[in-house]
C-alpha cells in the first residue's frame, strides 16, 4: 500500500539493496540534505543522461551537505551494467549508490509508481530531505520529461539560507539575488539587527533585502 507524503513529513525510512551494497536510508544520510530521485528503469535514454549529470555535479552537492540516491526497479547486477554506461556515454563517473528496487518496496514506500501513467515503471519523483528527516520539497515529472537538476541544486540553496535566516525568495531566484523579508517580521530593532545592510519597503508586505550570509 502506498503512502501519500506530504511536505513536512518525516520521509519513510528503508533497508534496500544498491548498486553500491545495502543502504539503511536514514542512517545513509547521517547529518546530511537528501535527494532522493527514481527512474523508470535501467538502460533509458532520458534517466541516462540525468545521472551522468548528477555525478558531474558531485562538487555542488558536497559543498552543500547534500548526499544523492536515485532508484530504479532494477535489480542491482542491471544497475552496475547500466553505469558503466552512463559512466561511457555521459563521459562522467556515477558516484552515487542506485538503489535495486526491483520488489518496488521503496517506489510504493515513497509513491513512485503512478498506475494511469505506468503500472510497473516510476514516474520522475523527486524528494529533497533535511537533515532531520523531514520531506522539504516533492516535485513529480512525467517519464518522458528530463529533471532540471539546476533547479534541484536552487531549491536546496533557497531551503538553507531560509531556513537560517527570516527571509523568502522571490521568483526565479537564484543564490546571490536579494530576497524577501517575512511579513511577520515587524519590530525595527529586530529588523536593524537582523538585516544591516538595510532593506528596501516596496509595500508594508513586501520589503526587499541584499541576500544575508549564509
Amino acid at each position: 500500500m502506498s503512502t501519500t507524503l506530504r511536505l513536512g513529513d518525516t520521509a519513510p525510512d528503508f533497508e534496500q539493496n544498491s548498486s553500491t551494497g545495502p543502504i539503511k536510508f536514514h542512517e545513509f544520510l547521517g547529518d546530511s540534505w537528501g535527494v532522493l530521485f527514481s527512474h523508470p528503469a535501467d538502460f533509458t535514454p532520458v534517466c541516462t543522461t540525468e545521472l551522468g549529470y548528477t555525478a558531474k555535479l558531485a562538487d555542488e552537492f558536497a559543498k552543500r551537505n547534500v548526499k544523492v540516491l536515485a532508484v530504479s526497479v532494477d535489480d542491482a547486477d542491471s544497475h552496475n551494467k547500466w553505469i558503466e554506461d552512463i559512466n561511457d556515454t555521459q563521459n562522467t563517473t556515477v558516484n552515487f549508490p542506485i538503489l535495486a528496487d526491483d520488489d518496488r518496496k521503496v517506489s510504493t514506500l515513497y509513491d513512485m509508481i503512478h498506475p494511469n501513467a505506468s503500472a510497473t515503471v516510476t514516474v520522475r519523483s523527486v524528494f529533497i530531505i533535511d537533515p532531520a528527516k523531514k520531506v522539504r520539497l516533492i516535485i513529480t515529472y512525467p517519464a518522458s520529461t528530463g529533471r532540471n537538476f539546476n533547479e534541484i541544486l536552487r531549491v536546496i540553496d533557497s531551503l538553507q539560507l531560509t531556513d537560517s535566516h527570516s527571509v523568502a525568495t522571490p521568483v526565479n531566484w537564484v543564490d546571490g539575488d536579494d530576497v524577501i523579508i517575512v511579513p511577520s517580521l515587524k519590530d525595527p530593532e529586530v529588523l536593524k539587527q537582523k538585516f544591516p545592510k538595510g532593506f528596501t519597503e516596496v509595500r508594508p508586505y513586501l520589503r526587499t533585502t541584499p541576500q544575508p550570509n549564509k
